[in-house]
């Protein structure tokens, strides 16, 4: 028994182990990967789709519950789909390999994140919220645009700073008060900067999913993305313009030199038009995938807006930082990803989709009933945890065959924004409980205080599908 016991804890001091050592273990295998999709080998494929095996099995150890048992089921689903459909058991590693540019992608994003942070662009834009202002309502449209501007480029950190700053300048109100004003602005502002942004993994599973240039995507994503913009400060100007902005301390002194401020926003803008431009002419040259344009562009433009800025140093030290502990915290995408290759595959194995895509198939004629169903769709399974990549993913599958009935544009403007509202409604989400833990309140009042504004972005989303159509 001692022995056994014994055995056990060394297994579990193990696996803690390689928790800290994901940055060494995964990155090789997407290397690999990338590197067999110029090279088109089978054998290629075969063996990453082996090493896929016990990369699940070691983020499986480090997920958190939740993606536990939503990989779980897609697990034991997948396994069975595929059991069902009869293909020898030799070919179960290709079934690993789809989503392995989406894991490529998302380990190469905290560098994008690195050299905004080795320019201090983050702190200077930062420095609108700090700025005095007579009430809230004109901090809630200053708030707003920091947050929107920085979530373009540094994705979930803006969210994390802006709630940092609207808590220290707010620490005098009452807390409920502000709760409802970081939980509306930050979310909000958040999820309107991801609409249309290249480096936002439901953007780009989108574009790839519909065959739909992201370029066409971009103006109409934009318009949705200012537009509700405008509208949600419009709308709560009026909430909080009632409410003096009572402060003490640094807040009053601060005072900005606008043509520093102007032209640290002209060069993010100059360095996203250039990225964007890189990305299409790499996807072009090489006839890419959009995720992998993103994917092979990151890094290389990353060190070269460094060297640009001389801020090659501070760029190695933070972004090395940086891409370690997010690789090291990978675990719960790797499970999600991985598990739905597995049960995404399998099930195209079977004529079980075929079922699935009846109901979608009955009310093809009328395309304002399937836009509606995806974007409520979203919003349900948000409801319970089930995170939007994985919605996507099923909808992806089950929506492919309609494509050639209904613009296939349509339908993915409706993909991404259904998608990307439920970060302001997701319970279990991760900047829904991010957000949560950051203002200590439940994240049920965020879910039922952002509920509005998260079927309002759904419906835009809805009514340009059916412009397009």
């Amino acid at each position: 028994m001692d022995e056994c016991m014994k055995t056990g804890r060394e297994g579990v001091l193990m696996m803690e182990k390689l928790q800290s050592k994901l940055y060494i273990l995964f990155p090789p295998v997407f290397i690999l990967f990338i590197i067999n999709l110029f090279v088109g080998s089978t054998a290629g494929d075969y063996v990453i789709g082996l090493l896929a095996m016990p990369m699940l099995v070691i983020a499986f150890v480090g997920a958190t519950r939740l993606f536990r048992l939503l990989g779980g089921i897609f697990i034991v689903t997948g396994f069975g789909l595929f059991l069902y459909s009869g293909l020898p058991l030799t070919s179960l590693p290709l079934l690993m390999t789809s989503t392995m540019p989406l894991l490529s992608f998302l380990t190469v994003l905290p560098w994008m994140n690195s050299v905004v942070r080795s320019g201090r662009f983050d702190r200077r834009i930062n420095d609108l919220m700090k700025v005095n202002v007579d009430n809230l309502g004109k901090m809630y449209a200053r708030s707003s645009f920091t947050t929107y501007f920085l979530g373009v480029f540094i994705n979930l950190s803006a969210l994390s700073l802006s709630q940092d700053v609207l808590k220290d300048s707010l620490k005098g109100f009452k807390k409920q008060l502000t709760d409802s004003f970081i939980s509306r602005v930050t979310l909000r502002a958040f999820t309107l900067a991801l609409l249309w942004s290249p480096m936002e993994i439901m953007v780009a599973i989108t574009v790839d999913t519909t065959g739909v240039s992201y370029l066409a995507y971009l103006p109409w994503l934009f318009l949705a993305s200012v537009t509700l913009l405008v509208i949600d400060w419009s709308w709560n100007y009026q909430t909080f313009k009632g409410v003096a902005n009572i402060q003490d301390g640094e807040e009053k002194t601060i005072t900005i030199n606008r043509a520093q401020m102007a032209w640290k926003i002209a060069q993010l803008m100059l360095a996203l038009t250039v990225f964007l431009a890189s990305v299409v002419t790499v996807g072009n040259v090489f006839d890419l995938d959009f995720i992998l344009s993103v994917t092979l562009v990151i890094l290389p433009f990353s060190f070269l807006w460094a060297w640009v800025m001389g801020r090659i140093r501070s760029f190695l030290a933070i972004g090395w930082g940086t891409w370690k502990g997010r690789t090291n915290r990978l675990q719960n995408f790797v499970v999600l990803f991985l598990s739905l290759a597995l049960f995404s595959e399998s099930l195209n194995a079977t004529p079980f989709l075929a079922v699935i895509q009846e109901p979608f198939y009955a009310v093809s004629g009328t395309p304002v009933l399937i836009l509606l169903l995806v974007q409520y769709t979203y919003l349900a399974l948000s409801m319970i945890g089930v995170h939007p990549i994985a919605t996507i993913a099923i909808l992806g599958e089950i929506l492919q065959p309609l494509f050639s009935i209904i613009n296939p544009m349509s339908i993915g403007m409706v993909l991404i924004m259904g998608a990307l509202a439920t970060a302001t409604v997701g319970t279990y989400g991760v900047t829904v409980t991010m957000t949560s833990m950051n203002t200590r309140q439940n994240p049920y009042r965020i879910t039922l205080r952002n509920m509005p504004f998260a079927i309002l972005c759904g419906s835009v989303g809805v009514l340009i599908g059916l412009m397009l159509l």
